[in-house]
């Protein structure tokens, strides 16, 4: 069986994607900074991808907005540090 984090590709606008687990990823930079994670999720309208931040003063995730394409949620993360 094919897991989801092997559908996705490893690099995304010159940040890397490591699998947290079937539907989350954790977003580094180029220097190998933590910017953020990326959660797929599948609905009636299609597949989202949401960019998420932790948000340590809460110990929460913090979404910081749900796009079509993965890339758009990835620069989300890189734009929004």
């Amino acid at each position: 069986m094919i897991s989801a984090a092997t559908a996705l590709p490893r690099s995304v606008r010159g940040c890397s994607l490591r699998a947290v687990s079937d539907r989350r990823w954790r977003v580094i930079d180029r220097r190998g900074v933590v910017i953020g994670h990326v959660r797929r999720e599948q609905s009636a309208q299609g597949t989202r991808f949401h960019a998420e931040r932790f948000e340590l003063a809460r110990a929460r995730m913090r979404e910081l907005g749900s796009f079509c394409r993965l890339d758009e949620a990835v620069e989300c993360l890189a734009y929004l540090r």
